[in-house]
């Protein structure tokens, strides 16, 4: 069945929004907001649709002029100030719809998002997918959304300079080495820093046999690397790694952010965009106001991105992380850097209600947000104000109402633009108490 609708605007996720005839709310992707389509419906949902575009008959303002089809970037054929305009109203929509926060108060709180200097040619880190095309041969890729196909690259546009052709020249390099062998490597990653031009390729394998030196000669020819390691984990969702080998080079990749130098190891977290992770530093300190001496508690704190930061405004530093070898490279990172802070490698649920009482907070917690338990132990803890770095407007939103029932108010909220041309997007939220509103306006008058 086909209709002709207007888009409406663009929702959190690839998509389009828009309305059939019937009123029932249906998602288009490849449309842009205010253009008429004409769109073929595929599922026929009890509150929704989906559809695809049959074709544009009236385009928008909003379309980018030219763009290139790439895998990962849903967002391509949005001009870059219509992408801004719809993160940040996505932000907007989660706070009203799922955080209970009047229209009004919304749209005040939440800041433009800022731009990405790069909209293209920004990411430091490329993930790869190892798979055998349809000649049979040794290839590396990225999988489709919505779909278990995996699509062949020989370039990566969103990436720096450094690694934009690392696909290509990766795959003729293994392919050569595995000849008719299969050395079991089934996914590749791949980071680059055009600051420091650290060059590591991380090769994900089970265990078993393996050429390490021979890798490691023909990959620093191929893609210039400073460092080669194998990170040995079964394949699968969980990837519990056993082992870390180095292969070439020191075994880590080396960046600098806010005028730190940090160490990275392959399977630890390190934010994709280094210039716009340096505009979410300067929110949470800028944010959070510390005094010399303040006591701040960085939890799921990664390599320490914040907490190193954090440490240099005079503050004292706790930093809570669980995954092993983001401790290790906290620990490594906080040593070189001169930093003495207190490193604690537990949970963070197990670990906050034995801090005591806090003067600040900083969570940066993965997509699905804060548990509850957390926002309890944050609460009893009593911090003047807490810095919310989060990955998903919806959890975030969850988390701004239940931080209000334990009465810490959001103040403002910014969303940053880590990942032009997708729909992905940084949110950093300070939350304050009355108390700590009522001084920060006596200060200011």
């Amino acid at each position: 069945m086909n209709e002709t609708i207007k888009i409406e605007r663009m929702g959190y996720g690839a998509a389009a929004v828009g309305r059939l005839a019937s009123g029932k709310t249906v998602f288009v992707e490849g449309a842009a907001p205010g253009e008429v389509c004409e769109v073929h419906v595929v599922q026929d949902k009890p509150s929704f649709a989906i559809a695809d575009l049959v074709r544009v008959q009236e385009e928008s303002e909003h379309r980018a002029l030219a763009h290139e089809s790439t895998p990962g970037a849903p967002w391509a054929h949005l001009a870059y100030p219509a992408q801004l305009a719809a993160k940040r109203q996505n932000l907007v929509e989660a706070l009203v719809r799922t955080g209970s926060v009047a229209r009004a108060d919304a749209e005040t709180l939440v800041a433009n998002c800022i731009p990405s200097k790069r909209e293209w040619g920004y990411r430091n880190k490329i993930e790869l997918a190892a798979f055998r095309d349809e000649t049979g041969r040794f290839a590396l890729g990225m999988h489709e959304a919505g779909s278990h196909q995996t699509v062949a690259l020989q370039k990566a546009p969103l990436a720096n300079r450094l690694i934009e052709r690392a696909p290509k020249a990766l795959t003729g390099a293994l392919r050569y080495l595995q000849g008719a062998d299969d050395l079991g490597i089934y996914r590749v990653g791949v980071r680059g820093s055009v600051r420091t031009k650290s060059v590591e390729v991380a090769l994900w394998t089970p265990p078993s046999a393996f050429p390490r030196t021979a890798v490691a000669k023909t990959l620093c020819d191929a893609v210039w690397a400073t460092s080669i390691v194998r990170i040995i984990a079964e394949p699968g969702k969980a990837r519990r790694v056993k082992k870390i080998e180095a292969l070439e080079g020191q075994g880590f990749w080396k960046e600098d952010l806010a005028d730190i130098s940090f160490s990275v190891s392959a399977p630890s977290f390190f934010q994709v965009n280094t210039a716009q992770a340096e505009k979410l530093v300067r929110l949470v300190l800028d944010g959070l106001a510390l005094d010399e001496g303040d006591l701040v508690a960085d939890l799921y704190c990664g390599v320490g991105t914040f907490s190193l930061p954090l440490f240099q405004t005079g503050a004292e530093v706790v930093a809570v992380e669980l995954e092993g070898s983001s401790v290790r490279d906290l620990r490594r990172n906080a040593e070189f850097n001169g930093c003495d802070i207190d490193v604690i490698g537990d949970d963070v649920a197990r670990v906050l209600p034995a801090l005591g009482r806090l003067d600040a907070v900083v969570v940066d917690p993965p997509r699905a947000g804060l548990d509850k338990s957390v926002i309890g132990a944050i609460a009893e803890a009593h911090p003047m104000r807490i810095a919310y770095v989060s990955c998903d407007p919806q959890t975030f939103a969850r988390d701004v109402a239940r931080l209000a029932a334990r009465e810490y108010r959001l103040v403002e909220a910014t969303p940053v633009d880590l990942f032009p041309q997708t729909y992905h997007q940084e949110t950093v939220g300070i939350f304050a108490t009355e108390a700590a509103e009522a001084r920060s306006h006596r200060f200011c008058t």
